[in-house]
Formats: structure tokens, sequence, C-alpha cells
């Protein structure tokens, strides 16, 4: 066997029991050993034996289950493919709920005489049902071709019966009169649901676009050039002609083209988009630098190691697709049960009609029982059941500063067992502060402090930031310094008052001949704790100190407690050492700490604990933190973290505020318990109306047979509904935010 992997674009998915029947389809061709459909991404992978199959071969069965597909073309394409299906959705969904609106006031006020009114609600009813609800009908037919039913069906059929009905009111009256009573029509039934399942579906498609937008993004971070030596010359080339054991060049400012080793200069890199860590690494010849990353101070050349789909880049760009492949969607209830409920609705109106036209008065008699039982079944309270929980509650949680990227991530947050949190600017500030100044004998820590702060003040080093940021807090003056030179990867020397002034690292002290007797030992103490020390010497002597570390968010504390409280574990991951990672986890309450863990891994941990039958959540706001928030059930980013991480995610904190987290959660485990109501009482005055409407209790209640009494029945249940989800807008804040 030659087995051959291809990805197709899948057209025509209008839900997840659509992307399980192409899915089922391309397992059951021969030849094929595995097949996934990602319904999010509208995307299929097939591994098969290309001397039994070909590409085309996959295409057309695919299409002979009902959907269409084809072989993706490039970014741009697709987008706009995208783009136009939006439209395509929301010219309908406008059409559709301004001719309702039409409709309804129309029915409900009488505007127009009742002959001419039939007409007018016959002609804005029918395009809504053929046009507006034709992908329903379509939806219906497939499903039926292959054998099963789904909330296609339902609306189809329901939808149907209630214009259908009204159809033959319209064009003969006289022939539906009971006891004298005018017949009713049922247009903004049909209309109404119609509308609303159009209302999801648009949103869907809108979430399902920004879906590939994290991909997209984490692409454009890839350099589109390289600086390589070509037979002893320089030379820039695209990416794609880069080969390993190529010698790239990368200058100061540079984003680094590919994986490798540097082999010659010394450099401070910024390597955040991936290991999160907000400090820039210093390298040095034979340390490992990532593609994609950027060099902040310092020329280098480095011997190419990973290049093309071989980078950590694009290993990490390959993880989100596979992990928002493997999210399956949830599987709403109505979903679950609409394969067995269509039926059995059917199969009642069906024995309805056959009963009453063997013991009943007359036709009509029993096509209005058959007629009733089928609007009484309408979904119409089954449809508001979940989407008016969500509709509802998704505006409730923008105005506390939660942006729910679809409906269904909110049931996600109602189901979370574990939380898994980022720390590098997730649990932490995200930049470095001083915390600690360490005099050596003779010097004040004040004055170690100004020299410090005086001599970087022309640094750009993130490091050399908080000590001048610290300094200025403290309202001290800054001399400016007459010297200043940056030594790539160790610091920087000045002369202030015509002394020469060191500060950085402990390999500056050692190459400068700078005396650290009695410093040292306090510098190895500060290090123990997890935090970053800074030598400051003054011509050959080390005079002092300064401690800085990436302090923990002040609402940390309080956000871990009160999801602890609510029964959730709680871990955090970080691409930073043990020693810091524990000081943070230590700071906010967190015992379960993975440290030094790199983007792959982090995923991988995710997995581990979706192996052990937990459902999870992730916080985060870096690059790095991008596969892991799509391999979670739910993503949570930070506002203020990257445009990757929020596109990656299921639910965006907009505000800079920990709290939120255990708040979305809350607010989703009480939006999944209002669903769960709605349904309930949905499918109860479903269970108890359609014997009714049959006529059991015939002749006792035989009123109940007129259809207008059904959709009565069947209104009240969809404003018992509407009425049990607005509950959710009265909903309180359980954390003080």
């Amino acid at each position: 066997m030659a087995a051959r992997r291809t990805d197709l674009r899948i057209t025509g998915m209008h839900c997840a029991a659509c992307a399980a029947t192409v899915e089922r389809s391309l397992r059951d061709t021969r030849g094929v050993a595995n097949a996934g459909v990602n319904f999010a991404t509208e995307e299929a992978t097939v591994v098969y034996d290309d001397d039994l199959l070909a590409v085309a071969d996959l295409i057309r069965r695919v299409e002979a289950a009902g959907y269409g597909a084809a072989i993706p073309a490039g970014d741009e394409t697709e987008r706009a493919a995208e783009g136009a299906e939006l439209r395509h959705l929301t010219v309908r969904l406008v059409f559709s709920v301004l001719a309702t609106a039409l409709i309804m006031l129309i029915h409900n006020f009488s505007l127009l005489p009742l002959r001419p009114s039939d007409w007018v609600l016959l002609a804005l009813a029918t395009p809504v049902q053929f046009w507006a609800g034709w992908q329903f009908y379509r939806g219906a037919w497939i499903a039926l071709r292959n054998r099963t039913t789904d909330m296609s069906t339902l609306i189809a059929v329901g939808t149907s019966a209630a214009y259908g009905y009204s159809l033959a009111v319209t064009l003969s009256p006289e022939s539906f009169v009971v006891a004298g009573q005018r017949p009713d029509l049922y247009y903004d039934t049909s209309t109404m649901i119609i509308s609303l399942i159009l209302l999801g579906r648009t949103l869907e498609a809108r979430a399902k676009r920004r879906a590939s937008d994290a991909i997209r993004r984490l692409a454009g971070l890839q350099a589109k050039t390289a600086r390589v030596i070509r037979e002893g010359q320089e030379v820039e080339v695209p990416l794609s002609q880069v080969a390993v054991d190529d010698t790239v060049l990368v200058r100061p400012g540079e984003r680094i083209p590919v994986d490798g080793l540097i082999v010659e200069g010394l450099s401070a890199v910024d390597e955040s988009m991936v290991t999160g860590e907000s400090i820039p690494v210093e390298k040095a010849p034979g340390d490992f630098v990532i593609g994609g990353s950027v060099n902040r101070a310092g020329a280098f050349q480095l011997r190419a190691t990973g290049v093309g789909s071989d980078t950590v880049l694009a290993r990490i760009i390959r993880l989100v697709r596979e992990a928002q492949g493997s999210k399956a969607p949830i599987q709403r209830l109505a979903d679950r049960v609409a394969s067995i409920f269509v039926p059995i609705v059917i199969g009642a109106a069906a024995v309805t009609l056959v009963t009453w036209l063997a013991v009943g008065p007359s036709f009509t008699h029993a096509m209005t029982a058959a007629v009733a039982v089928l609007i009484i079944a309408c979904p119409c309270a089954m449809g508001l059941a979940t989407p008016t929980s969500l509709l509802v509650a998704t505006g409730r949680a923008a105005q506390l500063g939660i942006l729910v990227r679809s409906a269904a991530s909110l049931e996600t947050a109602g189901n979370v067992e574990t939380i898994v949190f980022d720390k590098t600017g997730t649990l932490t500030e995200g930049r470095p502060q001083v915390t600690e100044v360490a005099a050596g004998h003779d010097w004040r820590d004040e004055d170690v402090l100004r020299l410090a702060a005086s001599v970087e003040q022309d640094s750009e080093h993130p490091l050399a930031e908080a000590v001048v940021r610290a300094a200025r807090l403290k309202g001290m003056v800054l001399e400016r310094p007459q010297e200043f030179t940056a030594i790539p990867g160790q610091g920087v020397r000045g002369a202030l008052g015509g002394r020469a002034v060191y500060v950085g690292t402990a390999r500056l002290m050692e190459s400068s001949a700078i005396a650290t007797a009695g410093i040292a030992e306090r510098a190895a103490e500060l290090e123990a704790q997890g935090k970053t020390v800074v030598f400051v010497a003054v011509e050959h002597q080390a005079v002092g100190v300064i401690a800085l570390a990436d302090l923990a968010k002040a609402e940390a504390a309080t956000a871990v407690k009160h999801l602890r409280q609510m029964g959730l574990e709680v871990t955090m991951i970080t691409g930073d050492n043990l020693l810091t990672g524990r000081a943070v986890a230590s700071a906010v309450g967190i015992h379960d700490v993975r440290a030094e863990v790199l983007p792959d891994k982090k995923a991988e941990a995710v997995k581990a604990l979706q192996s052990q039958g937990k459902r999870v959540a992730m916080v985060g706001d870096g690059i790095n933190d991008a596969p892991a928030l799509a391999q979670a059930e739910l993503g949570i980013a930070i506002g203020r973290g990257t445009d990757i991480a929020m596109e990656a995610a299921d639910i965006t904190l907009v505000r800079d505020d920990l709290r939120l987290a255990p708040e979305a959660i809350h607010l989703g485990r009480a939006t999944l318990r209002n669903v769960r109501q709605n349904l309930f009482w949905a499918f109860f005055y479903n269970t108890i109306g359609i014997p009714i409407a049959a006529g059991v209790l015939y002749p006792f209640l035989h009123v109940l047979l007129n259809p207008a009494i059904a959709a009565g029945a069947m209104a009240f249940s969809s404003v018992s509904v509407v009425a049990n989800a607005l509950r959710l807008r009265r909903y309180r804040p359980v954390v003080a935010v």
C-alpha cells in the first residue's frame, strides 16, 4: 500500500451531523485508511492508498453523499469563498427577518382586510420558505438519502406543515371551517423558525471564518527572506531556498528566519512568541535560536538546523491545525434527540390521519388533526430553547467584559473540570520589575539604583527599562553618562563623573576582571528565589546587585481561590525555569506546576489531562499558548494578549483581569442549567401536546384538534422558554470585578 495524505475543502455542511456523514462516507470507501472531517474549518483530512484511489475519487465520494469537495485553494481564495458564504447567509437572514416582522404585524394587528391579507401573507412567506429556507430542505433530503434525520429534517417538516396548511387555507378557507370558526394561518410560525435558525447559522459562519485567522497570523510571523553565505558571498534569498547547514546572517532588530545554532556573535533574543518568557534570552556561540523570534541586540551568524516545515514555528502552526480539527463541536441535546423525535412526530401525524380517516366524521377533520399534531410538535420552543439562553448569556457576558467567540463556548465553560494557566503575561504582569536592591559595604541601596539607572538610560533592553522605571518612580534625578557602550549578551558600560560603571551579568563581571566578593553570595540567594540578578560595579569593584522578577498580578490569587471553591483543579504551565515557576505559583495559590515546557509540550500536557477524562480550560495570552488554547475544550485568552492567542481561544477576557476567568465558567454553568430547563419544557409541551392534538381525549377536548389551539399551545411553550432564558439578564457576578 502506498499511503498518501490529502486535504479536501468541504462545502455544504451545516451542522456536526453533516461532518459525521461526510466522514462516514469517506471511511467506508475502499482504499481509505483513515478520514477526519473538521466542521469548524470545513476541511477533511484523508489517508488513502493511491494505488486504489485518486483525489478525484474522494471528491466524487463526497459529492455522492450530497456535499461538495475540492482541493484547497490559496489562503486568499479560501478567504474570499468564506466571505461569499457569509454574505449569502446574511442576505437571506435580513430578508427573512424583515418578511417575518411584516407577517407578524399583518397577522396580529389585521392591517389589511381578510382576503387580501391572506394573499399578502402568502406572498411574503413563500420566498422565506423556499428561498431563505432552501438549505433546510436540502439538508433534510441529504439526511434522508443517508438514512438518518437531524435538525434540518425537523425544521423542514415543521415549517412545511405550518406553511402547507396555511397555503391550503388561503386557497380554500371554506374547506377548513370547524364549528363555524374562521381558519387561522401559521405563516408567522414557519418564517419565525427559519429566521431564528438562520441567525444561529450566520453567527456560526462568522465564528468559523475567524477560526482560520490564528493560523494565518502565525504564518505571518515567518520571515520572507534570509541572508546566507554562498560561495563566500552574502546573498539574500527567499526563505524557501534556505537549506539545512546554510550559514545565515542575522542583524539587530531582525526576525530570525530559521531555526539554528549560533556559530559566531553574541546577542539577546526575544523568544516570547515561543516560550512566553518576557525577558530576552542571552545567546552565545553554540546556543539554539528559534525561527520567528526577534534578535534584540547584536549581530550573529547561525547554522541552519530546521527549515521549512521542520521549524518550531511551523510545528506550532501544525499543532494549532490538528488541535482545532480534533476538537469536536458540542452536540446539542436537541440534536441528539432529533433523530428519535422527528420520526415519532411524523409517525404520530400519519397515524392520526389514518385513524381519523377510518373513524372520523370527515377528511377535513382527519387532516386538521394531523396538521395539529405537526404544528404542536413544530420545533419553535425547541429551536428557541438553546439559542435564546445563549444569546442572552453572551450579551450579559459582554457587559461583564467577557467576549464569547461562539454560543457553544458558554456550554463548554459550564462543563469544565480542570483549568490550566500560562504564567508569563497571564498570572504575571508580563514585564520585569525591580523587587530588591542589595548594596555592598559602604554603599547605599539608593546609590546603587541611581548609578545603574543613569547608565541604563540609553539601553532598550527590558531589564534596563525596568531599572530606569524603578529609579524614576522613586523620584531620583539621573545623570547623563559621558560614555555608553552596549555589550551584547552581557550588559552595558558607561562613565559617570569620570568613573567607569558596569551594569550586567556575572559574565560581564568576569570578563571585565571585576571583583564580586561579598556580593556574589547575595546574588546567588536572589537567583535561588527565581529572580533575575543584575550586578552593578564601579571601576573594578562590584558595589551591589539589583533583583528583578515578573511579579504575579494582584488579582491572580483571588481568581485561583474562586476557581478552587468552584471545585476545579488548577494547574500552571510555563516555559520559564522551575524556580521562577514555583515562586509565582506559590504567590497565587497553585500547587501543580509544570515548568520549562515548550509549545508542543503544552498541548501534550493538555492532551494528557484530557486522556484522564477531564474537560480542560486553558488560559493564556501568547503565541506560545495557541496550540494549547486550541487543544483544550475551552480556550480563554487575556485581552491584552496577542491576536493569535485570542483567535485560537473560545473566550476572550476584554479587561486584563483574571477574575473574569472564574466568572466566565460560572456564567457558563448558569447558562447550561438554563438551557437544560428550556429543553425540558420544550419537550414536555410536545410530549403532552402531541397526543392531545391527535385526539386521544376526543370528544372531551375535541376543540384541541383545531390547529389554532395547537398553535396557541406551541406559542405558550415558546413564551415560557423565552421568559426563562431572559432570567440570565439578571445574572450577578460571583467574583468582585
